[in-house]
């Protein structure tokens, strides 16, 4: 019917003519005069920003029907009647999954029979949105190998799922407005749940919304936790960690703003604020870091500026010359108190790597007060974005995304590089640690397994479809690991313990050192997008 003029008449349901709202009103017809047809919605969105009626009152409205990106509604209103109060339409039940497409209820009333969980608050501060889900989304190659399957249920996650908007149609708004309290006193960490749900099944931006008719209930369900604490005494303790592109400008307050992390100065010391609060937090003794500036080792660098703000114990291993080209690279810090670098530092320049690219850096630690050595690898794999892909690093819709090709081998060249192997009778083994941008069913995971690397966060906590409680990424919705502690078949019965920390992943990118919530000058939380890794190892 659309480009029709019609008259219909029902109950104004919700109200969005308010400022920043979406310029009209929901209308929905009277319980008792449906149409018995439950393949149809009884309610339509009316586009007008007359001020006539409010909530409860019957109407008789004149207009054309107009298919708005998949939105039914009516346009051009020719004109607005009042007929009296009647009692709202009873919301229907529903819940999640949808067992068919929920057009039927489209515009109307409806209230959620379970608690939902949010599975992605990436637009919270932007759009004031929160994706929410009848359980947490897991990565499907997370437990399923690449292919056809893989793709399939990420479809279906994504299919299956509801906004809860906040009734606005404006860009930052502010306040933030979920949780109902704000984001000064609290935090809307994906993994919590939301109860109490009724309001107006909308579909706006490609995409099924409920526009809440009243606050719903919040659930702290995946609630904030202190960093692991050692399980063995006295171990040798090693954190991994994506920065987040830790970048300081010219080191002494200027050249902001650069060309990847923090605009300016001060959220320059936000970031190294976040940061230092995070990797000090688990008490490690080594630091295996990513998205680390590729700007030298001289007094005014980015790890000098890190390792300055650790504290006095905190060293790092240099490789000048020998970093690639990259904006960023890897890099090992260590506190010189407890642990000591053994021989030279390496780093992989053969393969994918020949180029430039972010060679892999390689050094062995020992105790300081013991001749026992590990050898300790960092690498940062290519990323899934798709800028610049073609050919085979297209997405080939196996649930790896972009680049997989190239990250295989960049996988197949560590696997075969021959400073992988510790050398000595005093070697207690290797340990791939840092940012392989691949879950862990994914190709370059299954490379390095073959070699006899095993990923130890997965061997102590397993994911599956249903549960996996250590992970270090959320990327649309479904969260996964994409950073890893690997450790050698020689070393693997010294690991007492492998973690990843809940620390940023989950939370709101609102509340990052970049945002403007109050929240945004603490720490430790949402001081990188990655969770970091933490592995203890008796030696």
């Amino acid at each position: 019917m659309a480009g029709d003029t019609v008259t219909v008449e029902g109950i104004l349901t919700q109200d969005s003519r308010a400022k920043g709202g979406f310029g009209g009103f929901y209308l929905q017809q009277a319980d008792h005069q449906t149409d018995g047809d439950p393949t149809t919605s009884e309610a339509l969105f009316i586009y007008t920003d007359r001020g006539i009626a409010d909530v409860g009152v019957r109407l008789r409205v004149t207009g054309t029907v107009k298919e708005y990106h998949g939105l039914t509604e009516l346009v051009s209103v020719r004109s607005i009647r009042t007929c009296g109060r009647e009692t709202l339409p009873a919301p229907v039940p529903v819940s999640l999954p949808w067992t068919v497409d929920p057009e039927h209820l489209e515009n109307m009333r409806v209230t959620f029979r379970q608690s939902l969980t949010v599975v992605d608050n990436y637009n919270l501060g932007r759009y004031g949105e929160l994706a929410l889900a009848a359980s947490d989304q897991i990565q499907p190659t997370e437990y399923l190998p690449p292919g056809d399957d893989a793709h399939r249920a990420s479809i279906r996650n994504r299919e299956n799922r509801v906004l809860l908007d906040d009734n606005r149609s404006i860009r930052n708004p502010r306040p933030i407005p979920w949780p109902p309290g704000g984001l000064s006193s609290t935090t809307a960490r994906s993994g919590d749940q939301i109860e109490g749900l009724l309001g107006v099944l909308d579909f706006r931006f490609d995409a099924w919304r409920i526009q809440p008719a009243r606050e719903p209930v919040f659930l702290a369900t995946n609630p904030r936790k202190a960093a692991p604490p050692p399980l063995s005494d006295d171990p040798v303790r090693i954190l991994a960690m994506n920065l987040g592109n830790f970048f300081n400008g010219d080191g002494r307050g200027g050249q902001f703003p650069t060309s990847r992390g923090a605009e300016t100065w001060a959220e320059f010391q936000r970031q190294q604020q976040r940061l230092v609060h995070t990797l000090l937090a688990p008490d490690p003794d080594i630091l295996a870091v990513t998205e680390l500036e590729n700007d030298g080792y001289g007094p005014h660098s980015a790890i000098a500026s890190l390792a300055e703000a650790l504290g006095s114990p905190w060293r790092f291993v240099r490789t000048p010359g020998r970093d690639g080209d990259d904006e960023i690279r890897t890099g090992l810090l260590y506190r010189g108190d407890r642990v000591s670098a053994i021989g030279e530092p390496e780093r992989l320049a053969s393969g994918p790597f020949a180029s430039g690219g972010r060679p892999p850096l390689v050094q062995d630690f020992s105790r300081v007060d013991g001749d026992t050595t590990i050898r300790v690898i960092v690498p940062h794999l290519k990323s899934k974005s798709c800028r610049g892909a073609h050919g085979d690093d297209r997405d080939q819709s196996d649930g790896q995304g972009c680049y997989a090709s190239r990250r295989t081998n960049e996988a197949q060249a560590l696997a075969g590089w021959p400073g992988l192997e510790a050398g000595g009778a005093k070697s207690a083994g290797t340990l791939i640690i840092g940012d392989l941008n691949s879950y862990a069913r994914e190709q370059p995971i299954r490379v390095l397994a073959k070699a006899g690397f095993i990923s130890m966060v997965h061997h102590f906590h397993p994911c599956t479809e249903t549960r996996c409680r250590h992970y270090t990424y959320r990327y649309r919705g479904e969260k996964g690991s994409l950073d890893y502690v690997l450790a050698s078949e020689t070393l693997k019965p010294r690991v007492v313990g492998a973690w990843s920390w809940l620390v940023n992943a989950d939370e709101p990118r609102v509340i990052g050192y970049q945002g403007d919530q109050p929240a945004s000058g603490r720490g430790p939380w949402r001081s990188s997008d990655h969770n970091p890794v933490i592995v203890d190892l008796k030696l």
